[in-house]
């Protein structure tokens, strides 16, 4: 197995580390703020304001989710081959222009054409170089951690951030937010969005002055050919194919997430600003959850930490579902979202660490990060518009129930391919045992 290379003196200390740590999360989660976060937190604002239906913005998300397979493949070769602080720094300030476009609230066709262009900044220039990046940081025995890391720093970004800017709405609107009129609520909507983009710039700047110019195993990638040859190699791992539709079952279910404001309006009658409260108790589960699930999975193994995980969102997505949640009892809808969460980010926060468990050489990482994730991401193409439609076919709490009875059957699908996952890796390791004492 090819370890992470050894790296320079200055890479090597340990507050050099920790910044490039520090930019690769807050990169990592500003990035995802205007395509994803404003809608996560704000969505019943942000339906009301844009004057969309909950299937109008789910197709705006498929065509992003459209453009972003699209781009995931050939982003892979580029992050095996180009500089990850070129790479990053670009697809950040690109991002941060399409939120000028964003803060004017554009009609429809505009949104939708928006979210194209962010399809292809976020992947294309961006996630692979960043999961690469992620990975070498890791080194050779701590990849739990490295993604853990990752998504439990984003997590806790994302939830300072929702946080902030539910304290910024509330403040931009009447004391009684049900007396809003549509401008005001616009307008404050708009605010939020620049604040957004100009974090997304600031973040860019940082990426620029710590990352290094060049990831440290470039130099041995960088030769043409390598790149293809990397995609040839990943395409004919069983593993990698199991743990794509792992990761398709894992995002299933943060893709529910963008439901949490929504249902709590839904179902229990809060208003804008109580359904955005209750929308960033997802944020905060995550840090713990996505640290945890990585010291979990260097400890036991992150096949067997995504096999637990899939199986405390299959029960809680089906308790949904069933109806758990009634009105009058908002405890049980904090318990629950708690729950779920845990599951969710437990999962997002190891499934790339699967690479090593799998045997994936360094070398190939961005071209395994292409496939699986040209396939694992593709609910960004159809959950939009299936929230939407089931959401709008039975408006209230059924489409509720009926959006979760859907994400209860992914993740009983994810918990059988981890299952299966950890039993190939178990097998291939005893073949190769009995191999080495004949």
């Amino acid at each position: 197995m090819e370890d992470a290379p050894a790296l320079t003196r200055q890479d090597s200390s340990r507050w050099h580390r920790i910044l490039v740590m520090t930019a690769l999360i807050l990169s990592g989660e500003i990035i995802f703020t205007l395509p994803f976060v404003v809608a996560r937190i704000f969505r019943p604002t942000l339906l009301d304001v844009f004057g969309l239906s909950n299937l109008q913005l789910g197709t705006a998300f498929s065509v992003y989710g459209i453009v972003a397979m699209m781009s995931y493949f050939p982003g892979g070769p580029l992050a095996d081959r180009f500089s990850a602080r070129r790479l990053i720094t670009a697809a950040l300030v690109a991002t941060s222009l399409g939120g000028v476009i964003f803060a004017t609230i554009p009609s429809l066709p505009t949104l939708t054409l928006l979210y194209g262009f962010w399809g292809m900044t976020t992947i294309l220039l961006f996630w692979a170089a960043l999961i690469r990046a992620t990975r070498e940081w890791g080194g050779g025995d701590s990849q739990g951690r490295a993604y853990g890391f990752l998504d439990g720093g984003r997590g806790l970004v994302a939830a300072l951030l929702a946080s902030i800017m539910v304290g910024i709405l509330a403040a931009l609107l009447p004391v009684d937010v049900a007396s809003a009129t549509l401008v005001q609520r616009s307008e404050a909507l708009a605010w939020i969005i620049r604040i957004f983009a100009g974090l997304t710039l600031a973040v860019a700047l940082l990426v620029w002055l710590v990352l290094p110019e060049r990831t440290p195993a470039a130099g041995r990638v960088s030769e043409p050919g390598t790149a293809l040859a990397g995609v040839r190699r990943v395409v004919t791992m069983p593993a990698i194919w199991l743990q794509a539709v792992i990761v398709v079952c894992a995002y299933v279910g943060y893709k529910s997430t963008d439901d949490f404001s929504l249902l709590a309006r839904d179902t229990f009658g809060f208003d804008d600003v109580a359904a955005a409260q209750v929308g960033t108790i997802s944020f905060w589960v995550r840090p713990f959850a996505a640290v945890g699930a990585g010291l979990l999975a260097d400890r036991f193994g992150a096949s067997r930490t995504l096999t637990a995980s899939f199986g405390l969102l299959t029960l809680g997505s089906f308790a949904i579902a069933g109806g758990i949640l009634q009105p009058g009892l908002p405890w049980v809808l904090v318990v629950t979202l708690v729950a779920t969460s845990a599951a969710i980010y437990a999962a997002r926060g190891v499934y790339f660490a699967l690479f090593q468990e799998a045997r994936v050489p360094l070398s190939a990482t961005g071209a395994a990060v292409g496939l699986v994730s040209v396939l694992g991401y593709t609910p960004d193409i159809f959950m939009g518009p299936l929230m939407g439609y089931l959401l709008d076919r039975a408006p209230g709490a059924p489409g509720h129930r009926h959006v979760f009875a859907a994400v209860g059957g992914f993740a009983g699908v994810g918990l059988l391919a981890s299952v299966a996952f950890h039993w190939r890796v178990r097998a291939r390791k005893t073949d190769a045992a009995n191999a080495l004492s004949r």
